[in-house]
């Protein structure tokens, strides 16, 4: 785990790769894209892992709330191909607390069969999720849709690791889901984003590094 404050509001970089906020015991994850494997016509066994990465998560940390960040499903009809066990174990899931799916740009209204309910934002002050980044300065502003990832040298070789990025001001989220691709976090895409003091939390098997970026 990584400390990290944003808009003065004291939070957890998870190595999972979600965000826990410890004071309101809320959870955030980014982009699960359930079912990416099925639409590319490979094994669908990415859905599984996600949701098994998930109960995992929610078993260690008890969240009272959860916030899905957009993107939770890779297309519209992703809802459709989830398989019957996957689909039992996610609607378990979002029961279990109060659930939130955020609007994302593929998926701009999560079936109500899965539970939870939609938002296109949520402002819990003085922070605000949503799916994507709003261009301008947004104090407290919570996102993820560009999956961003960074490659650091480790002993001698180079590793890639998905990332948070955040200069205490606003903060991106790296994708939670199994099968998922990503940005580089030097990308101007995303460096425009941000002020001075970026810095990368790059996710490690069982711990986050953080990576100053300027």
């Amino acid at each position: 785990m990584s400390q990290l404050t944003v808009n003065g509001v004291d939070l957890v970089a998870d190595h999972a790769g979600a965000l826990w906020w410890p004071e309101r015991r809320v959870l955030v994850v980014a982009d699960l894209h359930l079912e990416k494997g099925s639409a590319l016509g490979l094994p669908p066994y990415d859905s599984r892992e996600t949701v098994e990465r998930l109960e995992r998560l929610m078993e260690r940390l008890a969240p009272a709330q959860v916030i899905a960040l957009g993107d939770s499903f890779h297309d519209r009809t992703a809802e459709g191909r989830i398989g019957e066990e996957d689909g039992i174990r996610l609607r378990r899931l979002t029961a279990a607390c109060d659930w939130v799916w955020t609007e994302g740009n593929h998926d701009p209204a999560p079936s109500a069969m899965w539970g939870g309910r939609v938002e296109s934002e949520i402002v819990l002050s003085p922070l605000i999720f949503r799916h994507q980044a709003e261009h301008g300065r947004a104090d407290g502003e919570i996102s993820g849709h560009y999956h961003p990832k960074l490659s650091v040298a480790v002993r001698g070789r180079v590793v890639t690791g998905r990332c948070f990025l955040s200069d205490g001001i606003r903060l991106v989220l790296p994708a939670f889901g199994a099968f998922t691709g990503g940005l580089d976090a030097r990308d101007p895409a995303l460096r425009r984003l941000f002020g001075q003091g970026l810095a990368a939390h790059v996710l490690g098997v069982s711990r986050v590094v953080r990576v100053p970026l300027g």
